[in-house]
């Protein structure tokens, strides 16, 4: 399904055992294991819990592109510190703005009708759009994530 347990590596980043985040929790070893083998995605007090005892509030964030299943409304980012996120945010704004992708968007969108030869270059446009979206999520969530 995935290829790391997000709930098993922040535990292992805090520098618990699965029975001493157990007892933090007040919850049971076995509930860790089964949600560190994505049998079940922990409730959201339990989450909320992980987060602060684990000191890594990613993990909420994190747990959620994980609970959307098939929906992607939520999209895979990767944590980063604050200086890579802001440089990455920057250079993918800085890169829209130099193609006039405003311009481009408004000129499409100014009849009210996406054409076929208008298509490729609104898909475009969308897809550096989620980029920047992205990038935006890495930069929010970098200002909670410790320092490796």
């Amino acid at each position: 399904m995935y290829e790391k347990n997000i709930y098993k590596t922040a535990r292992l980043s805090a520098g618990l055992t699965q029975e001493r985040a157990a007892e933090k929790l007040g919850i049971s070893v076995e509930s860790i294991k089964a949600y560190e083998t994505y049998t079940r995605l922990p409730p959201s007090h339990v989450l909320d819990g992980m987060c602060i005892i684990y000191d890594y509030i990613p993990l909420a964030y994190q747990h959620n592109r994980i609970a959307s299943g098939e929906i992607k409304v939520v999209p895979e980012v990767e944590v980063r510190s604050l200086e890579q996120a802001t440089i990455s945010l920057i250079r993918r704004v800085l890169a829209f703005a130099d193609k006039h992708r405003d311009r481009d968007l408004m000129a499409i969108a100014e009849d009210g009708i996406i054409d076929e030869a208008e298509r490729p270059l609104f898909d475009e446009i969308l897809t550096e759009l989620e980029d920047i979206r992205r990038a935006s999520i890495e930069l929010q969530i970098s200002r909670e994530t410790r320092p490796e």
